[in-house]
């Protein structure tokens, strides 16, 4: 590991006392020495070890889902804005050690400086509006048909809830799920990505300080595990009501079935193959701007990554000189760097698949107009660096509708709108979508359900990002299921319709008389 990086490590180690091995089971306390394999965390930015992880097994996962229940019956016992209050409290903790952990998520993921602190910010965003809907929760009253008789929806806690999270964004959307389920009143066990593993702990640490110094129950456990076992584990125990899952399609259909199986709820947030229009009644700078970040923004590492744009035949000329040459101009490098937009890749095998996928779209008739190799970076003998990529394709091919975790974009060309909207639905994922127009009929199409058939969509900005006050999530084989914000809360809970009969009578159904 380089100099300054070395000294990033120990600075960040001391601040959030992280040790070079660490136990990466938590519940209610550290166990000190969980009886699973060891796992290395490693740094994308110069390929090398930051620290050695001891990892759960059977055994400690059992362990994890007895307390946790415990401190969810207990957990029961407050009202939801005493539950918004810890959130809260969280909160402001996570504002005091933003910088710290933004480094962390640097480090181990290769996020840019300000991309990591924005993961942190992210779940500082997050804490605040789990704490407003704390004061919120609420069902509706409606009319009942009986006489003397009051119906109302209310939602109640589910229970114990699971989360598994990917790698790109390690941190932010296991809040977005436990905060949320918290203030409603679930327990939350995580299972992080093994490719990001010390900021998971790091987060924990956070977390569970505020806990102890406030002397709530311990709702919150980790457990670091393969998705083979641990993920496994979670998916098939019937005590874990939900399971929140973050990855690829292939790993999520297998949660999927294995929750089904015994009637489990399941979010999924997998595949985002996400494409944007750009039609030449829009405005030319702000659709490169929107198109260039979404692309390469996180090195291409985004659920909502743009993969795919389709521009329209008058302006594809002069569209796609001008892209190249944003892409000719960008910074590859150390994202700790200022001035750094495109980082590393998370692994080598990351890399291979970037290789491939190039490969492949020449083989299907693709052109190479930006990229298209992997990056040698100056004062780094390590890492995993590849050039943002642009493929000029003839029509979809089978490897456009694959999602590549990559600075790979493939590039369409369109000369009605309803062609467009054909290609860019064209795809088996539905994340999300994006049309750069001034043209309001051309908007209006687009939004109906003649338009975009993703969970997401977007008018004149990047498909990449959303806000936490929306409900995030998609269609198709991005799995579906909700998060976040707007009513995502709800499936945190089970919903109970309530009839309360205040006469003195009871009258039947179906018009059924009985005497007594």
């Amino acid at each position: 590991m380089s100099m300054d990086l070395m000294k990033l490590r120990k600075e960040i180690f001391n601040e959030l006392g992280l040790n070079s091995t660490n136990s990466g089971v938590y519940a209610a306390e550290w166990v000190k020495h969980p009886s699973g394999k060891k796992v290395v965390s490693v740094s994308p930015i110069d390929g090398k070890d930051i620290a050695t992880i001891l990892a759960g097994s059977k055994d400690d996962f059992e362990m994890i889902v007895r307390k946790t229940e415990k401190a969810q019956n207990d957990w029961l016992k407050l009202t939801p804005p005493q539950r918004g209050e810890l959130i809260r409290l969280i909160g402001n903790e996570l504002r005091k050690q933003k910088e710290n952990l933004g480094k962390i998520v640097s480090l181990e993921t290769g996020k840019t400086t300000v991309e990591g602190e924005g993961e942190i910010q992210e779940m500082i965003d997050i804490a605040d509006f789990a704490v407003g809907l704390s004061r919120q929760l609420h069902g509706i009253q409606m009319a009942s048909e009986r006489f003397e008789h009051r119906m109302y929806e209310q939602y109640l806690p589910l229970g114990l809830i699971g989360v598994i999270t990917s790698f790109n964004f390690p941190s932010s959307v296991w809040s977005w799920n436990s905060f949320i389920a918290a203030v409603v009143g679930d327990a939350v066990v995580w299972k992080p990505s093994s490719k990001a593993i010390l900021t998971a702990i790091s987060v924990m640490k956070i977390v569970t300080k505020v806990i102890k110094e406030n002397k709530y129950p311990e709702i919150f456990a980790l457990v670091i595990g393969s998705g083979a076992e641990i993920g496994n584990l979670m998916s098939a125990d019937p005590r874990i009501k939900l399971i929140s899952f973050t990855g690829s399609v292939k790993s999520g259909r297998v949660v999927s079935e294995t929750v089904a199986r015994r009637f489990g709820k399941t979010i999924l947030e997998l595949g985002g193959n996400n494409g944007s229009i750009v039609s030449s009644k829009a405005n030319l700078n702000l659709s490169l701007k929107g198109v260039a970040f979404g692309a390469m923004a996180t090195a291409g590492q985004r659920c909502t990554t743009t993969r795919r744009i389709i521009v329209e035949e008058k302006i594809y000329k002069e569209f796609t000189t001008r892209l190249k040459n944003i892409y000719t101009d960008v910074k590859v490098g150390n994202p700790r760097e200022e001035g750094i937009l495109v980082g590393p890749l998370i692994d080598g095998d990351a890399v291979k698949n970037f290789t491939r996928a190039v490969d492949r779209a020449k083989m299907e008739g693709g052109k190479l107009l930006a990229g298209g190799k992997t990056a040698t970076i100056r004062g780094l003998k390590g890492g995993f660096y590849v050039q943002p990529t642009v493929i000029e394709m003839p029509k979809v091919t089978p490897i456009t509708c694959e999602e590549t975790f990559a600075p790979i974009l493939y590039v369409f060309r369109y000369k009605t709108l309803e062609e467009a909207i054909k290609i860019h639905n064209a795809v088996p994922q539905g994340l999300s979508s994006s049309i750069f127009t001034n043209d309001l009929m051309e908007e209006e199409k687009f939004l109906s359900a003649l338009g975009s058939d993703c969970g997401l969509a977007n008018v004149n900005t990047a498909t990449a990002g959303a806000e936490i006050g929306g409900a995030f999530g998609g269609e198709k084989d991005t799995g579906g299921g909700r998060e976040s914000g707007s009513d995502a809360w709800k499936i945190y809970a089970r919903r109970q319709t309530v009839t309360i009969n205040w006469g003195k009578d009871i009258p039947l159904a179906q018009g059924v008389r009985f005497e007594v």
